[in-house]
């Protein structure tokens, strides 16, 4: 039987009713975050000439984030129920355009995108929608990406319609998905070369990669393992606090603190990982948030070579 999740519309013209909008199977709330008063910027046509149109709204802002485990679903197919839903609540599409048509690499950063892993967005295959609803000034951004294993969605939703998801409840002897797994973390790499390592950390203020295990350095070290051509490179990462060379030294560390980890403690080749350090030069935030500075301040682990 097909398991779905929903999430509650109460429609501003119909006081009282709530219209239930069917998420795909298997999908799963990963993060939410609400605002009770916040201006917001709604794109509403497409990235271009360096410049993103947007319509400047405020009121309560709901942000949810999903992940919908393994799947052959295109951002299309996940977004599209949910475009037909919102329009026959009476929502009025104002953008609707995929990675080609909203503007590749500069529309997916000028956008509002709640932090990896809860929300990944693949740059070769998302889709984005902004819609409005005209009787209740209410606004709903929606945006779904995929890569081979799994597909996101991000609902924001801006104003009196409500777009809520009750927390899902697991079927008895089903155990709940991790949020990033070994499928995700080799279907993240081998989509876009790169793959961010979120469950890692250091002490504050240090280079010292904190103790205990990390799913996603025993996912890597089983992937070079199954891949014995497989050669790969720890990339650290900075915010733009401080000089850059102090900072290209300190993502250099943390990244050769990342690769001794995976040598002493899972077993994996050293000659077949590389750490480089690049300060605050590579962002995929914006370091004039606190938030767009924490994003920065990561390592990833990039694809270099497989060899036969």
């Amino acid at each position: 039987m097909r398991r779905a999740l929903g999430i509650l519309l109460a429609l501003a013209a119909v006081p009282g009713e709530a219209q239930q909008l069917d998420l795909p199977r298997n999908a799963r709330q990963t993060a939410a975050r609400d605002s009770a008063l916040e201006r917001m910027a709604i794109p509403v046509a497409p990235f271009a000439d360096g410049t993103l149109e947007t319509r400047v709204v405020e009121g309560a802002v709901r942000r949810r984030a999903y992940r919908i485990g393994t799947t052959d679903l295109t951002p299309l197919q996940i977004l599209g129920p949910l475009r037909n839903q919102l329009e026959a609540s009476g929502f009025e599409v104002l953008l609707d355009c995929n990675q080609i048509s909203c503007g590749g690499f500069d529309f997916r950063f000028a956008i509002d995108v709640l932090p990896a892993p809860n929300m990944y967005v693949n740059i070769r295959a998302y889709h984005y929608l902004s819609a409005t609803q005209p009787d209740s000034g209410a606004f709903v951004t929606v945006l779904a990406s995929a890569v081979d294993a799994a597909g996101y969605l991000q609902v924001i939703e801006v104003g009196e319609a409500t777009l809520t998801a009750p927390a899902p409840v697991p079927e008895p002897d089903t155990p709940t998905e991790p949020v990033q797994d070994a499928t995700d973390l080799e279907a993240m790499l081998f989509a876009t070369g790169s793959a961010v390592l979120n469950s890692i950390s250091f002490d504050v203020g240090t280079t010292t990669l904190t103790a205990g295990p990390s799913d996603e350095l025993q996912a890597l070290a089983d992937l070079l393992q199954a891949r014995p051509g497989l050669q790969v490179a720890l990339v650290g990462h900075t915010d733009t606090q401080g000089a850059l060379e102090a900072n290209i030294a300190v993502s250099r560390a943390r990244a050769s603190a990342v690769r001794d980890r995976l040598i002493e403690a899972y077993g994996v080749d050293g000659d077949r990982v590389q750490a480089a350090g690049m300060g605050y030069l590579s962002p995929r935030a914006s370091n004039l948030t606190a938030e767009g500075r924490e994003a920065n301040r990561r390592v990833e682990v990039i694809v270099v070579r497989e060899q036969e």
